[in-house]
C-alpha cells in the first residue's frame, strides 16, 4: 500500500507569494476562482478536481529543441526537449514526478508542484511540454488557465492536436508552452488575446525564455526577468554550436551555463534574481524516455530516470 505523509499544506507557499507580488490576500485569490466557473464547465470539468487547485504561476526556464537526427552515439534519437525550471528555492521540496493512466487518453509523466495538474513532461504518444512564464497584463476568465491548457496538451497525441485544443478554447493569460512529439515542434506563445508559433530556425531548434519572441496585437510585453535576452542569446549561441548528433550529456550541458551569472542560465537565487535553478530535465520524445536532475545541473542533489 503506498503511504504519503504530508505535513502543512502547499498553500502557504502561494499564499505568500500573492500577497507579496498581487497584494492579495488568499480569501480573495480563492473569490478569483469563481470567475473560472463558467470555463471549468465546459472541457476542463473531466479534468481531475483533487490536483486543479493553484492558479497559472510564475516559470522561468530555457529551452533547447532539435529535429530528428541520427547518430551511433547514445544520443537524443529523434527530438530532444529540454529545459530548466526556475523558481523560488524554498518550493522545491514540494516538486513531485506523477504518472498519470486514464481511460482513452495518453498515459503521462509530469514534474510538478504538488498539487498543481500539468507542467512538465511527456506521454505515451510521444507528446512533450515545456512552459515560459511571460509577463502580459490582463486575463480573460472566459478561457482556459495555463496549467490546464499544458494538462490537456499532454493528453493529445501530437503536436497538431495539441495546437488545435489550446487555441479552440483559448488561453486566460500569457506564457510560452514548447510543445513537440517526434516528427514536429513548436514553441506556442500566447496572450489572452492572441497566439503566435514559433517555429524552429534552420538548425531544427526553438530557443525561448521570459519574453515574447513574436509580434502579438494590441498586447505588451512586461519582460520583467532583465536577463531573459541574455539568456536567450547564450543559449542560441550555444546550442548553435553544439551542432546535430548530440548527446545526451552534451545536451544536458547547454543548461549548466553560469555565463552572466547569477542571472543565468543554470541560476542561482539573490535578492536580485528572486529564484533559481530547481531542476533541469532532457526528454527524447522518439523513445519516450527523460532525465531529470534536481537541483542545478552543476550541483545535482538527485537524478531520475523516466520511461513510458
Amino acid at each position: 500500500m503506498l503511504f504519503v505523509e504530508c505535513k502543512g499544506t502547499p498553500f502557504e507557499f502561494y499564499a505568500g507569494l500573492f500577497l507579496k507580488n498581487c497584494k492579495k490576500t488568499w480569501p480573495e485569490v480563492q473569490q478569483r476562482r469563481i470567475d473560472f466557473r463558467a470555463t471549468s464547465k465546459g472541457q476542463m470539468a473531466r479534468l481531475p478536481r483533487g490536483n486543479a487547485r493553484h492558479s497559472p504561476t510564475a516559470l522561468k526556464e530555457n529551452f533547447w529543441i532539435s529535429s530528428p537526427s541520427t547518430s551511433a552515439r547514445r544520443l537524443i534519437s529523434a527530438c530532444s526537449v529540454t529545459g530548466n525550471w526556475d523558481w523560488m528555492t524554498q518550493q522545491k521540496e514540494n516538486i513531485i514526478i506523477t504518472k498519470i493512466t486514464q481511460t482513452d487518453k495518453p498515459t503521462i509523466i509530469q514534474v510538478t508542484e504538488a498539487g498543481i495538474i500539468g507542467k512538465i513532461g511527456f506521454n505515451d504518444a510521444g507528446v512533450g511540454t515545456l512552459l515560459n512564464a511571460i509577463k502580459v497584463q490582463g486575463v480573460n476568465s472566459a478561457r482556459m488557465p495555463v496549467h490546464f491548457g499544458l494538462r490537456m496538451a499532454l493528453e493529445s497525441a501530437s503536436v497538431d492536436e495539441a495546437v488545435g485544443r489550446l487555441e479552440r478554447y483559448g488561453m486566460a493569460s500569457s506564457a510560452h508552452i514548447l510543445l513537440a512529439d517526434p516528427h514536429k515542434s513548436l514553441g506556442l506563445e500566447f496572450t489572452k488575446s492572441t497566439f503566435a508559433h514559433c517555429m524552429p530556425d534552420s538548425g531544427g531548434r526553438v530557443v525561448h525564455t521570459n519574453h515574447l519572441l513574436l509580434d502579438h496585437p494590441s498586447e505588451k510585453d512586461t519582460v520583467w526577468i532583465n536577463d531573459s535576452l541574455s539568456r536567450a542569446q547564450t543559449m542560441g549561441e550555444n546550442a548553435g554550436r553544439l551542432g546535430s548528433g548530440a548527446a545526451w550529456e552534451e545536451v544536458g550541458g547547454l543548461f549548466e551555463d553560469e555565463q552572466n551569472a547569477p542571472g543565468a542560465i543554470c541560476r542561482t537565487e539573490t535578492e536580485v534574481t528572486g529564484s533559481a535553478t530547481l531542476f533541469n530535465i532532457v526528454m527524447d520524445l522518439k523513445a519516450k524516455r527523460a532525465v531529470v536532475r534536481l537541483g542545478r545541473p552543476t550541483e545535482v542533489e538527485e537524478r531520475v530516470e523516466l520511461e513510458l
